[in-house]
């Protein structure tokens, strides 16, 4: 329904191009603000719609569990969250096991969100707000996890191994947001402007093919039919679930690798056994 009510308001609102039209997303209208104006694009309602499309399946297959399943939808659910909290163990350890809803959710918003395509509508992962603002919200995570034994410790390791390497650390510690949210954007906005290009150029051979023919037949697209969607397979669905992986799977290994975990828990350890001192100190007296 949510998807339905975005190609409704795609019909409505925004105007048919003639040609090829390779452009941003469509801005519907502009807030007035203070500081300038918020536009409201294709964008952010296509984001809320396949948020609320995957609010609507998450409910849909959780609806009435029970202790022993007796429905495909509760198998398919308990097979999500199976394989998510696999696939976080396997990558991150057993420290972050409550990282399997996060990253189930980077995976199920990035794929849908690309996704989006198949149906006509803009996919949000071809505006790179989107990309940028999960990259950011990676990067606090990155930097939250890696400051785990103390802001000290933290800039300490910028002059690992050597000292002398500083600058550069630093360079690539900013870096790593912005490769995160100009793959995932590129990636993405490359396969949408290639399948128009080829759709176009398939109609543009069908015409120059069966043009000489008489009445509707020179104007059948011959080759239009069936073979964008073969190209679609590739650049539509294998290129959008396969950036919606390499996104999550970036995200649990810079997570993972930036959380300094021999020191952390050797310093937990210090912690308890001071604190072990402590109370038989207490005890004592």
């Amino acid at each position: 329904m949510p998807i339905a009510v975005g190609a409704l308001l795609k019909i409505i609102l925004i105007p048919a191009a003639d040609g090829i039209e390779i452009s941003g997303a469509y801005i519907f209208f502009t807030i007035p603000l203070p500081l300038g104006g918020l536009p409201i694009t294709e964008t952010q309602v296509n984001q809320w719609l396949v948020m609320l499309s995957l609010l609507f399946v998450c409910l849909y297959l959780t609806h009435g569990l029970k202790e022993i399943p007796d429905k495909k939808r509760q198998h398919l659910a308990e097979w999500i969250v199976e394989m998510t909290e696999k696939l976080v163990k396997s990558n991150m350890g057993e420290y972050f096991a409550d990282f399997a809803p996060f990253i189930g959710a980077v995976l199920g918003l990035s794929a849908f969100s690309s996704l989006l395509s198949l149906t006509g509508l803009f996919p949000p992962t071809s505006d790179l707000n989107v990309t940028a603002g999960w990259a950011i919200l990676v990067f606090i995570l990155i930097t939250y996890y890696k400051m785990k034994c103390g802001p000290i410790h933290y800039l300490k390791s910028f002059a690992e191994p050597v000292p002398f390497l500083a600058p550069l650390n630093m360079i690539s510690e900013f870096a790593t947001p912005v490769s995160m949210a100009f793959r995932h954007y590129g990636n993405i906005l490359s396969g949408t402007v290639i399948s128009v290009l080829l759709a176009t150029a398939l109609q543009g051979l069908s015409r120059l093919i069966l043009g000489a023919l008489p009445g509707f037949l020179g104007e059948i697209p011959l080759f239009r039919i069936g073979l964008p969607a073969v190209f679609s397979v590739y650049f539509d669905i294998f290129s959008g679930c396969l950036q919606a992986f390499i996104f999550a799977m970036l995200t649990m290994l810079y997570v993972a690798g930036g959380f300094p975990a021999e020191e952390y828990f050797k310093r937990q350890k210090q912690k308890k056994g001071k604190q072990k001192t402590s109370i038989k100190n207490l005890e004592v007296i």
